[in-house]
């Protein structure tokens, strides 16, 4: 059977780890290679692992096309699909592949749309066959996150690593080392400081996550209506005398900055248990 390897589908979607790659080559050697491998003609699509495992040991695996591919958008569709409904991928994993498709049909509808106008302009209306539409595109930073079963908060995060991460920055993500939102945070910095802080390890990568989030806090200056109503609390328009330069004056932006860290850690804790119920309810459907 001639099965030809394409580079660009082998490498679409995250390798495996190390430590998964030995699982699965146990689990293989045990009990035989149970999933087919699928192609597109000649092409391999899904089980590259499995291939490569395959042949290195001489064991034996079935094959299976799939007739609904017209095209490499299908095949990169299908892997995404694929992709998002296993357990085991990663929410950074899940946002990257639906931003993906996001991509994929986005531009599947402009080409519709420009061919649905061009046979509209040769063609009369009446006698004109109707368009084939691609499926509804997620053109909402909601839409792309039901997609990937995370909030939309997660989404807009993964979007600003990807932008602004150093590569770096972005290997420590997928391979847990720091959280979404604090690599967020960081990819904030100069590509220098990101390389340093991934250098230097969790506990860096956290204190710089940190130190983006107490200097962020300390630039947003109160307005003066807050002001004005705060005081207007208190029962007085002045401010306090006990809260000279020397005490309250200095500690409150730290206190701020504090209290703003832990908010932001519990809707991130929200969004991860929200996304989770997501799942559990999805498995129970």
């Amino acid at each position: 059977m001639n099965i030809t390897v394409n580079e660009e589908l082998r490498i679409y979607i995250d390798p495996l780890t190390p430590e998964e790659h030995d699982a699965l080559e146990r689990s293989i050697l045990a009990e035989g290679c149970r999933d087919a491998l699928v192609l597109w003609g000649d092409m391999l699509v899904d089980g590259h692992n499995r291939y490569g495992i395959c042949r290195k040991h001489g064991i034996s695996f079935q094959t299976v096309q799939n007739p609904r591919f017209q095209s490499i958008e299908d095949v990169h569709l299908w892997m995404i699909d694929q992709h998002l409904g296993r357990r085991s991928v990663s929410d950074f994993q899940r946002g990257v592949l639906a931003l993906r498709k996001k991509d994929i049909l986005a531009a599947r509808v402009q080409a519709a749309q420009a061919t649905q106008a061009a046979a509209q302009e040769a063609i009369d209306q009446a006698i004109a066959p109707g368009p084939v539409l691609p499926p509804d595109p997620l053109n909402s930073r909601e839409a792309i996150a039901r997609a990937a079963r995370i909030s939309s908060t997660t989404v807009s995060q993964i979007e600003k690593i990807q932008k602004t991460a150093a590569p770096e920055l972005v290997a420590a993500v997928k391979a847990g080392e720091v959280s979404i939102n604090a690599a967020a945070a960081v990819a904030s910095l100069p590509v220098e400081e990101q390389v340093a802080a991934v250098a230097g390890g969790k506990k860096q990568l956290q204190q710089a996550a940190r130190q983006v989030r107490e200097a962020k806090a300390s630039t947003r200056a109160p307005r003066p209506a807050d002001a004005d109503a705060s005081a207007q609390s208190s029962g007085t328009t002045d401010a306090p005398e006990a809260a000279g330069p020397g005490e309250e004056g200095k500690s409150s932006p730290m206190l701020v900055a504090h209290l703003r860290e832990i908010i932001a850690e519990l809707r991130a804790e929200n969004d991860r248990l929200k996304a989770r119920l997501a799942e559990l309810g999805d498995t129970g459907a």
